[in-house]
């Protein structure tokens, strides 16, 4: 699609630069109007676009998707968590220690303790890691497009886009 791209739009810039040549006269708009009618740019740039939009539906078609089988994902683990904490309770509930079937050996241990945090403030320093400090990029944004002066940053130049509606 890309060639076809390139070759229609060198094909439409060398129709123009050739009418431009042949009557100098003419307003660029009546040789812009002359060449759209010549060449096939606005069809293969039409192609593109379509191409894009069936790309983004299918991206978001993807997006949805994951999203769906993330919380299938979580409602699983969930659903296991809840299985063993089950199998945990008959266990001690029954005096059980051990179980033996041929395609598993379930055993009941003693957990390790987890860390509880009671007083943040009084933990010494050794156990501190200190975070390297990071730019906050969204609200030096807001501030230079507020009309603030920042030093050492600046808004960069708006590359142009395309509005784009479909019916």
């Amino acid at each position: 699609m890309n060639t076809r791209l390139n070759a229609s739009l060198s094909y439409h810039a060398c129709l123009l630069d050739r009418l431009r040549a042949e009557f100098p006269e003419a307003d660029e708009e009546t040789l812009l109007d002359t060449v759209e009618g010549l060449s096939d740019l606005d069809e293969v740039i039409s192609e593109v676009v379509r191409s894009r939009l069936e790309d983004i539906a299918l991206a978001e078609a993807l997006q949805r998707r994951r999203d769906e089988m993330q919380e299938r994902l979580a409602r699983l683990r969930t659903r296991a968590d809840k299985k063993k904490a089950l199998i945990v309770e008959a266990l001690e509930q029954s005096g059980l220690k051990q179980i033996r079937r041929e395609d598993f050996t379930l055993s009941l241990r003693p957990g390790t303790p987890g860390l509880a945090v009671i007083d943040e403030a009084a933990i010494p320093a050794a156990y501190w890691r200190p975070q390297p400090a990071k730019l906050d990029r969204q609200a030096l944004l807001t501030a230079l497009k507020a009309g603030a002066a920042v030093p050492g940053a600046a808004l960069g130049n708006a590359a142009p886009t395309i509005s784009l509606r479909t019916r």
